[in-house]
């Protein structure tokens, strides 16, 4: 088992900056990647961006490309996404997740998330 603990979230007023953190224990080795994904009220959850861990490879929806940076420390067993020019529409929940890689695009552990909130 992995578990994954968010932090970082909060109330921010619009066109500032957040980092979220999420931090990993447990059989951490078994993870591939990590996730960062986000859920609004009333919407679907949508990924928004990976990392692997051992050669930090990247992938970002195009939603965020541009703003939203992901990063990882091994030593930490520690994600983070930082986000930056913070707009109320990205007001969501934050949830990172593991993927063992056995099923592509399957992720197979969850935080309990962390609440961003932007105010206009």
């Amino acid at each position: 088992q992995v578990q994954l603990v968010e932090s970082g979230g909060g109330l921010v007023q619009a066109g500032g900056s957040l980092r979220l953190s999420c931090a990993a224990s447990g059989r951490t080795f078994s993870s591939y990647a990590m996730g960062w994904f986000r859920q609004a009220p009333g919407k679907e959850r949508e990924l928004l961006a990976v990392i692997t861990w051992s050669d930090g490879r990247t992938h970002y929806a195009n939603s965020v490309k541009g703003r939203f940076t992901i990063s990882r420390d091994n030593a930490k067993n520690t994600v983070y996404l930082q986000i930056n020019s913070l707009k109320p529409e990205d007001t969501a929940v934050y949830y990172c997740a593991a993927s063992t890689g056995r099923i592509a695009g399957q992720y197979e552990y969850w935080g309990q998330g962390t609440q961003v909130t932007v105010s206009s």
